[in-house]
């Protein structure tokens, strides 16, 4: 009995951390949208203690649209496109003490920044055609847009669950023009729902999250890029507090066509992955996960690398205000 406690709080405490929330990638103008797919998975619906926890996510991406398809791009069309990625997603998470209706608040603050290179066989200035560019070359190394969210999650059991909003803020570095931006520049809003069953007597972690992004026009391209659908998933052996390994996948489907007078009609984007990786544990809690995607459409077919450590900086007390 014991031992089961004590697997219980180290284990879950540790997940919980690789687990902190993360923003960014992989959608309809210009292929990405600043939901990072992936991000979730293992403890997606458990929520840290009360404190202050730190995450840094490494995300690396190879892919290319293949064939002579085309794809909207910082107000022009690209065909012929192959893209490689390297973006650090730092990510401060403050779970609050108080009870909030019966569980946890958590707020969280994300500034994405790294390098990102697109090549494009032909560039069009504009969905519809006009002044023709070939084999062009575009690496950046620059910020993207902030991302700010809030998390409530709760517990019973065996039994985690959580609903969190992230808000995609459009102040980063965005270049008009450019077929590489790490910046979106507009306004979005991702809603999403996770679960996770964890069995400490067995080290069994089952999660799933689901959740949907709404996107604002960007007025530098008038192009608004499509409501966006992902369903993450994760099912991860614990074989102590200090290693788990298991399989994890995602799926991400743009239910709505792009829209504006800058996007090409009814643009949509489908993709799926699935993924073999595992975590080291310790105070600190790193994970690392390789994803190959499959069953794409309107998006570029590739492999992403996250590499994540996450980080207690403060554990403080909770504290039931119904009980003062």
């Amino acid at each position: 009995m014991t031992k089961t406690r004590t697997f219980t709080s180290t284990a879950a405490s540790l997940i919980a951390l690789a687990a902190v929330i993360s923003t960014e990638a992989h959608a309809a103008e210009g292929g990405a949208g600043f939901y990072l797919l992936g991000s979730k998975g293992p403890a997606a619906g458990i929520t840290p203690p009360p404190g202050v926890f730190i995450s840094n996510d490494v995300y690396f991406y190879s892919g290319d649209l293949g064939g002579n398809k085309a794809l909207p791009s910082g107000g022009r069309l690209a065909v012929g496109v192959e893209g490689k990625a390297v973006i650090d997603v730092p990510t401060v998470l403050w779970v609050l003490p108080e009870d909030v209706a019966g569980g946890h608040l958590g707020l969280t603050g994300t500034i994405p920044f790294g390098w990102k290179q697109t090549s494009a066989d032909v560039t069009l200035s504009g969905p519809r055609g006009g002044s023709a560019s070939g084999n062009i070359t575009d690496p950046v190394f620059t910020v993207g847009d902030p991302v700010v969210g809030g998390l409530l999650g709760w517990e019973a059991g065996n039994f985690h669950w959580q609903t969190g909003v992230l808000v995609n803020v459009p102040i980063g570095d965005y270049q008009k023009g450019e077929i590489s931006n790490i910046a979106f520049h507009h306004w979005g809003a991702d809603v999403s729902g996770a679960v996770t069953w964890l069995d400490p007597s067995i080290g069994l972690d089952l999660s799933a999250a689901v959740g949907m992004t709404f996107n604002a026009i960007n007025h530098a391209t008038d192009y608004r890029t499509g409501n966006e659908f992902h369903f993450e998933w994760a099912a991860v052996q614990h074989f102590n507090t200090q290693f788990d390994a298991g399989l994890v996948g995602y799926y991400y489907d743009q239910l709505t066509g792009d829209s504006g007078s800058g996007a090409s009609s009814g643009f949509k984007g489908r993709v799926a992955a699935a993924h073999i990786g595992g975590t080291q544990g310790g105070r600190a809690a790193a994970r690392i996960k390789y994803f190959h995607e499959f069953s794409v459409e309107n998006r570029a077919r590739g492999d992403a690398v996250f590499l994540s450590l996450s980080v207690p900086l403060s554990i403080t007390k909770p504290v039931n205000i119904a009980a003062q």
